[in-house]
């Protein structure tokens, strides 16, 4: 009995042993080895022997592309806009041992590092120009984060800016200051048509008045010929005068009596006497 114990236990560090000797690791990852805690390598995919009980595996990375969300921050431009900025980053590990001996949290970094970086440029632009550079503030983060987060054995592989987008005060200010441009504009266009108007009803009276005044000219002419012409015709002889004259005076009081409106009918003052006098006349 003694000995089957000692067997077994033979057996069972055996076992121990070999499973702290191997490590399968799985494609798409690496692990990070230390030796008596310091590192000693780094494990790629596949079967690998470790040195067992000095041996042991720290960390555990990915190699696969990671993708990193960036919260929401507001950010004040140039021109005292609040805008709300998030971003998405893809990075990957080249180096794991970099990434995890060279940074605490290397997750945590980058996010403040891309957070920080977009305060900085968009901070320098005015509201239209953030608005409307999203592939400009790409271009630049890429450029900057690069370079930083080298040291740690990442790469960037891209970053885009998820949102960009004026607050909620922002926003409203925005519509009520396009609803002030519009009722501006509005009011323009009718003043505009109400100038137009009065300038066209104003030409109207103007053409108007101008014909009225031809015209009168125009009677006022051809009554003075017709005054010329008759006093060149009777000369001496006053009878057609007060014949005509008489005749208009008839047809004068007709159409007075006739009209609608007429309350009191003229009549001469003397009616034999102007029979007289027209008669008088004739006889001469």
């Amino acid at each position: 009995m003694p000995g089957m114990i000692v067997v077994a236990v033979f057996v069972v560090v055996v076992f121990i042993t070999i499973m702290l000797g191997v490590r399968i690791v799985p494609q798409g990852s690496k692990y990070v080895v230390q030796r008596l805690g310091k590192y000693h390598k780094t494990l790629g995919p596949g079967l690998n022997i470790l040195m067992p009980y000095i041996d042991s595996v720290a960390y555990k990375v990915t190699t696969k592309d990671i993708v990193m969300d960036i919260p929401s921050q507001e950010v004040i431009t140039r021109d005292n806009a609040v805008l709300i900025v998030n971003a998405i980053a893809y990075i990957n590990i080249v180096s794991p041992e970099k990434a995890v001996y060279g940074v605490e949290n290397y997750v945590l970094a980058i996010q403040n590092l891309v957070q920080t970086s977009l305060r900085s440029f968009v901070g320098e632009m005015s509201l239209d120009d953030a608005l409307s550079s999203r592939d400009l503030i790409k271009a630049k983060l890429k450029t900057a984060i690069s370079d930083d987060i080298a040291d740690w054995g990442i790469t960037l592989k891209t970053v885009e800016i998820q949102d960009i987008k004026p607050s909620e005060t922002m926003q409203k200010a925005m519509e009520e200051q396009a609803a002030a441009e519009r009722g501006r504009r509005a009011t323009v266009t009718r003043a505009d048509g109400q100038k137009a108007a009065a300038i066209l009803e104003a030409e109207g009276r103007f053409e108007a008045s101008k014909r009225d005044a031809q015209a009168k000219v125009v009677l006022a002419e051809a009554a003075q010929r017709a005054i010329q012409k008759v006093t060149e015709a009777i000369k001496e002889n006053e009878l057609p005068v007060v014949y005509l004259l008489g005749e208009k005076y008839v047809e004068a009081l007709s159409s007075m009596s006739v009209s609608p409106n007429a309350k009191v009918v003229v009549l001469p003052a003397d009616i034999p006497a102007a029979v007289r006098g027209i008669l008088g006349g004739m006889g001469k």
